[in-house]
């Protein structure tokens, strides 16, 4: 599988997870996954196998310098002729996914597009000329060379049906159960933060345009709250003037994120172009409810009243009523992060990585096959999957590694 991304390490961010662990996963059950992206190197699993990357020119956008995209170049083609896949994934296809699946196309080799990032919003929001009108006319045209497009969340998946795209199957994100858990709350972190008891909110998030981190402002104003933002990005000099009173921690990852997180009281996300929300998902793993924006893929994670709550429309001060609601009643909230893990557990990366193989399986016109026969264990223990069940997070997960 020639898994083909428009972003890859060092950046952090959806996209990049997701090809992270669906090589880690495909390495796993027998296949043999490259890489062929604007940046990284050769890498090695979580269960021990090599994944080559093959880096291909890039340049770097003038504001944000620290993410590399692949330059408009043919030797994506040249690289397939290559590798030989027997089948083409494009990881949330733009300018690389568009020559992958052109040259895809060209060679008979089954393409996969995965929609991650609504670039017809961002078109809008950027105003990129011709708008959201062109970007979908593009889209269109990218897609239909595809022979599957994988859609993370059924609001998504309508979108794009109404656009004219298509075939289309629902294919969402796995969590990581064990860096995301509620035993992870950390006492250290909360005396750091909120040392006045405050409740305590966070949003994790690339700070950019299009998330509207802006309209935490009359939130971050509330007494009683803090609020702490998770990330880095472009706009983050900007955010900090408009919201003095919050804490930027910068970019976090690993085990600090899933302390960090886990020790939040409520998770705030105002971004309304989100295809799934992945911050919101690991959110509700870790125990802690959350309250977004009433669009988008977020409305396949939150049940409002139950494990969270939606803002509908765009008004920040009623966004802030809803948090200091609240914020004075600590009841529901408890009541809300008690249901929030179970909302998401079965969402884990082994599933949904057999689920992927499953949607390959289909492209190229056979039964989904194993190239050895799967114990049923395997399905979420990863490298564990032949040791007898043990009550360790890492196995509920599918991860690899020696509990």
């Amino acid at each position: 599988m020639a898994l083909v991304s428009e972003t890859f390490t060092p950046a952090v961010n959806g996209v990049v997870t997701s090809v992270l662990r669906a090589a880690d996963h495909l390495a796993l059950r027998g296949h043999e996954p490259v890489v062929v992206a604007p940046s990284g190197q050769d890498y090695e699993t979580r269960c021990g196998a090599v994944v080559p990357v093959h880096a291909v020119r890039s340049v770097r956008l003038p504001r944000y310098r620290e993410l590399p995209l692949a330059a408009p170049t043919g030797e994506v083609g040249e690289l397939l002729d290559r590798i030989r896949p027997d089948v083409v994934h494009l990881a949330s296809p733009a300018v690389l996914g568009s020559a992958a699946a052109r040259a895809a196309q060209e060679r008979g080799i089954p393409a996969v597009a995965v929609f991650q990032t609504d670039l017809a919003a961002y078109a809008g929001r950027y105003r990129v000329p011709g708008g959201s009108t062109t970007t979908w006319r593009w889209l269109r045209a990218l897609h239909d060379r595809t022979a599957l497009t994988l859609v993370p969340s059924t609001p998504t998946m309508a979108q794009l049906r109404r656009h004219g795209i298509g075939p289309l199957a629902l294919w969402a994100r796995g969590v990581d159960l064990q860096q995301f858990a509620p035993g992870r709350s950390s006492a250290a972190v909360r005396a750091r933060l909120v040392p006045g008891g405050e409740l305590l909110v966070g949003t994790v998030a690339r700070l950019a345009v299009e998330k509207r981190l802006h309209l935490l402002g009359p939130l971050s104003e509330l007494p009683g709250v803090r609020l702490v933002v998770v990330g880095d990005g472009p706009q983050r000099r900007t955010l900090q003037r408009a919201l003095p009173r919050a804490v930027f921690t910068g970019r976090v990852v690993g085990e600090e994120l899933g302390d960090l997180v886990s020790s939040l009281d409520l998770l705030v996300h105002p971004g309304a172009d989100e295809t799934f929300c992945q911050a919101v998902q690991e959110a509700l793993a870790a125990g802690v409810p959350a309250l977004v924006a009433a669009s988008g893929g977020p409305l396949d994670l939150v049940r409002h009243g139950e494990n969270g709550w939606l803002w509908a429309g765009d008004d920040p001060h009623v966004l802030a009523a809803q948090v200091a609601g609240l914020r004075d009643d600590r009841l529901a909230l408890r009541a809300a992060a008690g249901r929030a893990r179970a909302s998401v557990s079965h969402r884990t990366w082994g599933r949904l990585g057999d689920e992927l193989i499953g949607h390959y399986d289909r492209v190229l016109g056979r039964a989904q096959v194993h190239p050895s026969p799967p114990d049923p264990r395997s399905v979420d223990q990863g490298c564990a999957e032949l040791r007898p069940p043990a009550p360790d997070l890492r196995q509920e997960d599918g991860l690899c590694g020696t509990p």
